[in-house]
């Protein structure tokens, strides 16, 4: 009960509590007024049907005596006052002498009665007769051998407590529901300025880093909500501090990485002159200063996103010459190319930064992958297809989700060798789609070979806001 208890919402447990509520003091009342309305009514007729049947004991005593006929005995009768619930029943000596024999004679009376009532003692019994409730009531008559039963059907008084039992029931229903749907108006009305921080929070982890909320009339949740729009710009302006770092420090250290770049080139130009211990030098400085270049354009980019100043320049692109070029110009322009039937299909994008996304997802099916590596383009509806597969041993599903965060290098982190790159490359990959409101994951290969799949989504249609900048 506590682990289902637990898996409820917060809503359901609140409606849950009003219902149970509702029912728990539907319940009692019911209880209380059918104990009260049983008793009063129960004692009412006993009340009554005693009375009625101290006179009638009292007018058989006054015609009994011991020379009466017990053949004549129905004519004592006449003098009773009966009504259609009263049922009486006469003992004198030996002989029992009934008014409706079908219904109450000796063998309805209960022998417990007998008993009290033969011991001189006046008593009276809750029983049923056949189907039928009744208050027998039994009155000895100690100078004469006899003795006085009389029966006050109580059916009435049943159907009466049945019919306010179903009414009871109907209200304790009634106000059950009716709790409930308090309960969940009034838990709808609590978790809605909840569900407003929730969907506050959850724009705040996508990126959206200027969401606010709206202080409420309420004392209480305006001092929430100022707590969390204040934890919100400082988290912004704890971003916005970092970016612009990273940025500063990239914008520094490209003059000093130009400066490293020619003074490069100029020994690779006297290469010849140098000694066989020194060219090795040379060359690992070549890389180490390559991988660093390419590492601080990747952090100036990233910044970009950061700050809040990646701009989009789409144009026109023709999607499978488009990429045949930038393969072409790769390290690797042996990649098969599979166009599948998107041949002349236009598309609008940034050419430099959809560029950066067909050579990062090459790089790395290069580098980490091995094998062929092929790129397939399809159309998806509204949508085109790039992907990027290679025939390595693919991406572990615990990594699929984390591989495109920045320097996540996964398993692979422990294969890269001097001339791998930082982690950046797949982290610009989702910027730059996302960019573009397209979509990237990775997944198995499509022929069920080993290998890895990069598949990039973006959207064919025209976009009016491709020719603005977005901040």
């Amino acid at each position: 009960m506590r682990s289902l208890w637990g898996r409820l919402g917060l809503r359901a447990r609140i409606t849950l509590l009003f219902a149970l509520g509702g029912l728990l003091l539907s319940v009692t009342i019911a209880v209380s007024t059918l104990t009260i309305a049983r008793q009063n009514l129960v004692d009412d007729r006993e009340e009554r049907s005693l009375a009625v049947v101290m006179r009638n004991a009292e007018r058989v005593a006054s015609r009994l005596s011991d020379e009466t006929d017990p053949e004549a005995l129905d004519v004592v009768f006449d003098a009773l006052t009966i009504t259609d619930r009263s049922l009486p029943l006469l003992r004198f000596n030996e002989s029992w002498t009934a008014d409706r024999p079908l219904v109450f004679s000796e063998e309805n009376v209960p022998p417990s009665l007998v008993a009290e009532v033969d011991a001189g003692h006046a008593s009276r019994i809750r029983t049923r007769l056949g189907d039928l409730p009744a208050i027998v009531t039994g009155v000895p008559m100690p100078n004469v051998d006899a003795a006085y039963y009389e029966a006050a059907l109580t059916d009435d008084v049943e159907g009466t407590l049945d019919t306010l039992t179903i009414i009871l029931i109907g209200v304790a229903a009634a106000t059950t529901l009716l709790a409930a749907a308090l309960g969940s108006w009034a838990s709808r009305r609590t978790l809605t300025p909840l569900a407003e921080f929730r969907g506050a929070a959850e724009s705040l982890a996508a990126g959206e880093l200027d969401t606010r909320l709206t202080p409420p009339a309420d004392a209480d949740l305006a001092s929430l909500s100022a707590s969390f729009n204040g934890m919100a710009q400082s988290l912004a302006d704890r971003i916005e501090r970092d970016g612009r770092f990273a940025s500063e420090v990239s914008h520094e250290l490209r003059s000093p990485l130009m400066t490293l770049n020619a003074s490069v080139e100029v020994l690779n130009n006297s290469r010849e002159e140098l000694s066989d211990r020194n060219q090795t030098a040379l060359d690992l400085l070549t890389a180490d200063v390559g991988r660093f270049t390419v590492l601080v354009e990747d952090l100036l980019e990233i910044s970009r996103y950061d700050v809040g100043t990646a701009a989009l320049h789409a144009e026109p692109l023709d999607l499978v010459e488009f990429v045949r070029q930038v393969v072409a110009h790769s390290p690797y322009p042996d990649a098969v190319i599979d166009p599948g039937d998107l041949e002349y299909l236009v598309i609008h994008g940034d050419k430099r930064r959809l560029a950066q996304v067909v050579a990062n997802l090459l790089d790395n099916a290069a580098k980490y992958g091995g094998g062929k590596t092929r790129v397939e383009l399809r159309e998806r509806g509204d949508w085109v297809q790039l992907a990027v597969e290679d025939e390595g041993a693919g991406v572990a599903p615990e990594e699929r989700n984390v591989i495109f965060d920045r320097f996540s290098r996964g398993r692979a982190g422990g294969r890269r060798g001097a001339g791998s790159g930082s982690g950046l490359g797949l982290s610009l990959v989702t910027e730059h789609v996302g960019l573009h409101s397209g979509q990237t994951w990775v997944e198995d290969r499509s022929d069920g070979a080993s290998g890895a799949r990069f598949v990039v989504m973006l959207p064919v249609g025209e976009f009016d806001d491709f020719g603005e900048e977005y901040a």
